[in-house]
C-alpha cells in the first residue's frame, strides 16, 4: 500500500447538484483522496452560464480561498461582481461573504479550499519572503523577520536568517549575537555557517 495517491482532476467522478437556485457539476476532490486536513472540491461547467459556486454563505464558518482553474468564471460577493480568469484566487476571510459564481466559457473549473482557521504558518514563510531583500531592501527584510520572530520566538532559523541579513550589512557583532542564539536554538546552524557566503565575514 502506497502513502500517496496521484489522480487527474477531469478522473474524480463529476456529480450534478441542484437546488432552488442553482444548478452544478461538484468533483468531490477532498472525498476521493479521503483528505482530512481542510476541505477542497472542485467545480466544473460544461457551458458558459452554468454555476460553479453555488449561491451560499459558509455557515460552517470556515475561511474559504476558490482558484479559477481553467476558464474564466463571474463572482458575486455580496453584490458586487466582477470577472476572475483562469489563474485568479479568491479568498473569503469572512465566512458571512454571500458568494455566487457562473462560468463565463465551457469548461470552466473552479477549485475551492476552506477549513477552520487554525493553520500556524512555519517559520521558512518569513525566511524565503526575507532572504532575496538582504542587500536590495535590509530594513524590510528587518521588518519581516521581527515579525517572524513574533509568531515564532524561538525559531532558530528566524535568528539564523537575522544573522545573515545583519552579516551582510556590516552589523557584524549584532550578526554573532543572532548567530549565537541560531546555534542555541538549532546546534546544526553552526554546520551551515562555515559555508555560508553570507557570514564570512565572521570567519565562523
Amino acid at each position: 500500500m502506497t502513502n500517496f495517491r496521484v489522480i487527474a482532476l477531469d478522473d474524480v467522478e463529476a456529480i450534478p447538484v441542484g437546488g432552488r437556485d442553482f444548478n452544478l457539476t461538484w468533483r468531490p476532490v477532498r472525498a476521493t483522496l479521503g483528505l482530512r486536513a481542510f476541505g477542497t472540491n472542485a467545480y466544473t461547467a460544461a457551458q458558459a452560464g452554468e454555476d460553479v459556486v453555488e449561491p451560499h454563505t459558509e455557515d460552517s464558518g470556515h475561511q474559504e480561498l476558490y482558484f479559477v482553474f481553467r476558464g474564466a468564471a463571474r463572482f458575486t460577493l455580496d453584490g458586487e461582481t466582477f470577472d476572475a480568469p483562469a489563474g485568479t484566487y479568491v479568498y473569503l476571510e469572512d465566512h458571512t461573504v454571500h458568494r455566487h459564481a457562473v462560468a463565463l466559457e465551457p469548461g470552466t473549473t473552479v477549485m475551492s479550499f476552506g477549513g477552520p482557521a487554525v493553520f500556524e504558518p512555519s517559520p521558512w514563510e518569513w525566511y524565503f519572503r526575507a532572504a532575496p531583500l538582504k542587500r536590495s531592501d535590509p530594513e524590510r527584510a528587518r521588518e519581516i523577520l521581527s515579525d517572524g520572530l513574533r509568531a515564532h520566538p524561538d525559531s532558530g532559523g528566524m535568528y539564523y536568517e537575522l544573522a545573515c541579513l545583519e552579516a551582510v550589512n556590516g552589523n557584524l557583532d549584532t550578526a554573532r549575537g543572532h548567530l549565537a542564539r541560531a546555534v542555541e536554538l538549532r546546534p546544526e546552524a553552526a554546520e551551515w555557517a562555515r559555508t555560508n557566503e553570507d557570514l564570512r565575514a565572521l570567519d565562523v
